[in-house]
C-alpha cells in the first residue's frame, strides 16, 4: 500500500505512550455498551469460551501478557512513528471513502476517532486490554487500536502486510459506518429479545457487513491505485485468519458453529471479496442473505 508521505487524519487520539491507557479496573467490553463489534476479541476469547484458558494463546498469564507487549513495543520502538502514521493515512482514506458515499446520498457522514493505546484503556463501553485486538464502540464512536496487534497479525495469525492491517482498521471503521446508518442499534436491541444461539446469528451478519464495508473502502483505495500488487491477498488471508472456525479450530481443535460470532473464514472471506468487486454499498444486506429479519 502506498502510504508514505501522505495525508493523515485529524481524529487520531495517540495515548499509547504516556500510560493514559492504563490502570484500567479489568473486565471487558460492557455487554450493554454496545460494543458488538470486535474484531480481534475473539483471537482471546473463543478459547475461553470453549472451556480453555485465553492465556494459553496469549502467551501466558496476564502479567506474561503485559510483559510480551512491552517486549514488542520496545523492539518496535524505531518503527512506532512509522506504524502510527500508518493507521492515521489509512483512517484518512477511510473518511474520504465515506464521505463521498454518504455525500452521494446526501448524508452526511461524522468521522469516528481513532484511539492508539497500549495494554489497555478505558472506553464508553467499558474498559479493555490489548488481547481483546482492534475494536469500535458505539458509546463514543471511537476504534480503539493497539498497534501490536500488527505483530499478532504476523506472528499469530500468519496475516503479515500492511494492507492486513488496512483491513482490520477499515473492517471497524465498517462498524461506524453500521452505528452511523443505525444498524448497530437494532442488532443491539434485539440483544435483550433473543437468546444467545439466535442473537449470535445477528452478531455474525453484523460482522460480516463489516467486511463488505472494508471491501468496499479496498475497492476504492484499488480504484485510486494506491494499493500495490499482492495487497488484496493480504486483506483475505487476514480475513480468514480471523474466521471463527479457523479460531477455534487452531486454539482447541474443534469447532461449535453456535457459538460463532464474527462469522466462518469463507464468510468473511466472500463478503469482503464481495465488497471489494462492487464498491457499491447497498450490497452488504448479510442479514437478508442469512434469512434474518432487521
Amino acid at each position: 500500500m502506498q502510504w508514505q508521505g501522505r495525508q493523515g487524519s485529524s481524529n487520531v487520539e495517540d495515548i499509547s505512550g504516556g500510560g493514559g491507557g492504563g490502570g484500567f479496573p479489568g473486565g471487558g467490553l460492557a455487554a450493554g455498551g454496545g460494543g458488538v463489534g470486535c474484531l480481534g476479541i475473539i483471537v482471546a476469547i473463543i478459547y475461553m469460551l470453549m472451556g480453555g484458558n485465553p492465556g494459553d494463546i496469549l502467551g501466558g498469564d496476564s502479567g506474561q501478557q503485559q510483559q510480551t507487549q512491552q517486549q514488542q513495543t520496545t523492539q518496535t520502538d524505531g518503527s512506532a512513528d512509522d506504524r502510527k502514521q500508518f493507521a492515521s493515512v489509512v483512517l484518512k482514506d477511510t473518511e474520504d471513502v465515506w464521505n463521498n458515499i454518504f455525500q452521494q446520498y446526501n448524508r452526511t457522514y461524522h468521522e469516528p476517532k481513532m484511539v492508539l493505546f497500549s495494554n489497555g484503556v478505558n472506553t464508553a463501553c467499558g474498559s479493555a486490554s490489548s488481547s481483546m485486538g482492534p475494536f469500535y464502540c458505539p458509546g463514543d464512536q471511537k476504534l480503539y487500536i493497539d498497534l501490536t496487534f500488527m505483530d499478532q497479525l504476523e506472528q499469530q495469525l500468519n496475516a503479515p502486510g500492511d494492507f492486513a492491517m488496512a483491513y482490520v482498521i477499515a473492517h471497524e471503521v465498517g462498524h461506524h459506518v453500521q452505528y452511523e446508518l443505525g444498524i448497530s442499534d437494532k442488532v443491539n436491541r434485539l440483544r435483550q429479545q433473543l437468546n444467545e444461539t439466535e442473537f449470535n446469528k445477528y452478531s455474525v451478519a453484523l460482522e460480516l457487513q463489516a467486511d463488505y464495508f472494508a471491501g468496499v473502502y479496498a475497492h476504492y483505495e484499488n480504484e485510486a491505485g494506491i494499493t500495490d500488487e499482492g495487497d488484496m491477498e493480504e486483506a483475505i488471508k487476514a480475513a480468514h485468519a480471523v474466521g471463527d472456525d479457523t479460531l477455534q479450530r487452531n486454539a482447541t481443535g474443534r469447532v461449535n458453529p453456535e457459538s460463532f460470532t464474527h462469522g466462518t473464514s469463507e464468510q468473511r472471506m466472500k463478503w469482503f471479496k464481495k465488497g471489494f468487486d462492487t464498491g457499491d454499498v447497498n450490497g452488504g444486506d448479510t442479514f437478508s442473505a442469512m434469512g434474518l429479519d432487521l
